[in-house]
């Protein structure tokens, strides 16, 4: 997510430090899964927590995002095979709408590899689904010098969905590098699923929707004083936010409660490549 509503969200997380393994050269030939979230657990039940934290808390972020995320099975639960996250409009603890965000630090963390999701996501004024990646070592050096990956991020109606990277400027503020894609045809993307991926290597990121190659980042890519931040673990993120300085309000065209469905998280590498994972992971 942009800047200006990562940055304060990220920097309160107090990571869980998991060991790691040694990197090698980073390998070649065809992917490989080495680590996923199916979500089919019963129906009703929380995201498996082996796997998934919840955040929780209101005033995330510098951008006046309105929802409090919640670790309640009302606003993420499996249901027939999805994680479903659900966004409402309630008063909770002193805010008007309720929302999740589930991530993997100190449960997952990967250098490099291809991750993706299949993913339906919801529309409406001041609603802003995301799936997208934080580096692992937020706690140490700040945001953004420890790097975003933001594979899928949408707002309001908006036909595009946005790809984004975010890395400091050589004065350590955001310097981010951006797309937006629209699907074939001018499709909606919130009416149906699509599967929202990025493939990362070392000096490359590449972002995909429904396998058609959309953006292609590279070191070489950056202006003068941009730091490439993307050579250490990252953890993975799924959320509604609810309001924004980028995606504005709800008004009376938003109905509540609004759904992101996840149909499946699954991660790759290489053929004989290593990566910052922990030692034991759940597969």
């Amino acid at each position: 997510m942009p800047a200006v509503c990562a940055i304060l969200a990220l920097a309160l997380v107090t990571p869980v430090l998991m060991p790691l393994r040694p990197v090698a050269a980073y390998g070649q030939g065809p992917w490989k899964l080495v680590w996923g979230d199916e979500f089919n657990g019963l129906n009703g039940s929380p995201a498996d927590p082996t796997r998934w934290t919840y955040d929780t808390g209101g005033a995330w972020g510098g951008g006046a995002e309105l929802q409090y995320y919640t670790d309640r099975t009302v606003n993420a639960y499996l249901q027939n095979g999805n994680l479903v996250i659900k966004a409402m409009k309630e008063y909770y603890l002193g805010n008007a709408y309720t929302s999740a965000r589930l991530y993997t630090q100190g449960k997952f963390t990967q250098r490099y590899g291809r991750f993706e999701a299949r993913i339906k996501i919801p529309g409406g004024q001041g609603i802003w689904p995301a799936f997208w990646m934080v580096g692992a070592n937020i706690s140490q050096v700040g945001w953004p010098a420890c790097g975003e990956i933001d594979i899928l991020e949408h707002i309001n109606y908006d036909i595009p969905v946005v790809e984004t990277l975010h890395m400091p400027d050589a004065s350590g503020r955001d310097a981010p590098i951006g797309n937006s894609y629209t699907l074939p045809n001018n499709a909606d993307p919130t009416a149906d699923y699509h599967v929202y991926a990025a493939e990362w290597e070392p000096d490359v990121i590449r972002f995909y929707v429904d396998g058609a190659l959309t953006h292609t980042i590279t070191r070489s890519n950056l202006a003068p004083g941009q730091v490439w931040s993307f050579d250490h673990p990252f953890y993975l993120i799924l959320n509604i936010a609810v309001g924004g300085t980028w995606p504005g309000y709800p008004d009376a065209s938003t109905v509540f409660p609004v759904y992101m469905y996840v149909d499946y998280v699954r991660v790759y590498m290489r053929n004989n490549a290593q990566a910052f994972i922990p030692a034991v992971t759940n597969r």
